[in-house]
């Protein structure tokens, strides 16, 4: 009995006490790693993170107007060189207006419509009147018809023969007289019948002959003369009426609009609320100036031709070259000013009509001096060097370039050596880029 209790004890030394070794080994390796993938995850954006930097293009300029040292500063307005207020050469409404404000348009495009209904009879009326002389010059210079000398012969022939009866009966009534058979009143009435045959005759003979002979050269002449004068009613007619369509006479930019559908147009300026005297205002917009009042004490300092520096407000890091065209003949003597128009070499979109501007004008190059290098002077921003280097983004990437620099002048540095222009310069790079360091643009 105390055998068969012995048998039934449990073995507690034979007892498990936790999984199998195999297991405990997958689960912590299972641990270790989604642990390791999750501090990866953490890390690697930070060891790949592309740097956000702000770039610029490097300009190269002309050597003629790289800054060498500035002798003025000014202020104005940019302007288009040429302005057009187109106007319409005759008087009508609107029937249709094809552009709108800040529309590119080439020259010969179709910009506005007239109603021409009168101007179609007008030209119908003046062909009409043409037709009509230049019929009778026609039949002047053929002369008359074999048909029309035909009947003014057969006219005198008839009168010869009128004038034979009445040269009869005369005689007769002269020899009645004599016996005293006859009055005196008939051989009168006898007489007059005779003269008058005589002048019919010579009429009719006349006649016959300018027949044959056809219109004087005078009358031809002043007939050719009308053909003439309708045939520059015509052409006047048809001008009138090719004006109603009014074309873009160059190519250019929109910059109002003004006029609408059903408005009346004239060749006159009345009011907003009345007739316009024009329908759009255009210009080039590839051919700026900038317009300064320079004063007096500083004209000195400047001559036709002299180059400088462009910035604009809106644009201030934008920079373009430029060169005084024009200086006004007489001084503003309220102002005690000089108005020049500096033309901007190489306008882009960033450029509009009455922004301001400001120009940097560069100093005069000095006489004798040997003929402006062809090579191009690039300019980047001041910020963009540090200890004679600069950042350029190539692929993506920062690469630093060693560069020799020059002149500064408003903000931006002359490279001498290190840049061609058009390189993307970093601007004011954050601290600790190195060269190779992925970087990203700013929109």
């Amino acid at each position: 009995m105390s055998g068969e209790l012995k048998d039934l004890k449990i073995d507690r030394s034979k007892r498990r006490t936790g999984p199998p070794k195999w297991a405990t080994a997958w689960i912590l390796t299972g641990v270790f790693l989604l642990v390791a993938l999750g501090a990866w995850e953490l890390v690697a954006p930070k060891l790949n993170a592309a740097l956000l930097v702000e770039v610029q293009r490097a300009s190269a300029i002309s050597a003629a107007s790289a800054p060498n040292s500035v002798v003025l500063n000014a202020t104005g307005y940019i302007v288009a060189a040429h302005e057009i207020e187109l106007a319409s050469k005759v008087v009508g409404k609107v029937k249709w207006i094809g552009v709108d404000k800040g529309d590119r348009v080439k020259e010969g495009d179709v910009l506005v419509r007239l109603e021409d209904d009168e101007y179609q009879a007008t030209l119908q009326q003046a062909r009409g009147q043409l037709v009509n002389l230049q019929a009778k010059l026609d039949e002047a210079i053929h002369g008359s018809r074999p048909e029309e000398i035909a009947q003014a012969l057969a006219n005198l022939n008839s009168a010869k023969a009128d004038l034979e009866n009445t040269r009869v009966s005369l005689e007769r009534a002269r020899n009645t007289a004599r016996e005293s058979l006859g009055s005196q009143q008939a051989l009168d009435d006898a007489q007059g019948r005779y003269d008058s045959a005589v002048h019919k005759v010579n009429s009719l003979q006349k006649t016959y002959e300018l027949v044959k002979i056809g219109p004087r050269q005078e009358e031809i002449d002043a007939l050719r003369g009308q053909v003439e004068q309708a045939q520059g009613a015509v052409a006047y007619a048809e001008t009138n009426l090719d004006n109603t369509i009014i074309r873009a006479p160059v190519s250019g930019t929109i910059l109002e609009r003004a006029v609408e559908k059903g408005e009346f147009v004239t060749t006159s300026f009345v009011g907003d609320k009345g007739a316009k005297g024009y329908v759009v205002s255009m210009a080039d917009l590839n051919d700026l100036e900038v317009e300064l009042d320079i004063s007096q004490n500083d004209f000195a300092k400047l001559r036709s031709g002299q180059h400088g520096i462009i910035t604009t407000d809106a644009f201030p890091d934008l920079k373009y070259a430029g060169f005084i065209k024009e200086i006004s003949p007489e001084a503003n003597r309220q102002k005690a000013t000089v108005q020049i128009k500096v033309k901007v070499e190489k306008p882009d979109d960033h450029l509009r009509p009455e922004m301001n501007a400001s120009v940097a004008f560069l100093a005069a190059d000095k006489p004798g001096a040997g003929k402006t290098p062809e090579k191009p002077v690039v300019m980047v921003p001041a910020t963009a060097v540090h200890e004679g280097t600069v950042f350029v983004v190539l692929d993506g990437r920062a690469v630093r370039r060693t560069v020799k620099t020059g002149a500064v002048s408003n903000q931006s540095v002359r490279i001498e050596e290190g840049l061609i222009g058009g390189e993307d310069v970093i601007v004011s790079a954050p601290a600790g880029l190195k060269d190779g360091d992925k970087v990203r643009t700013k929109a």
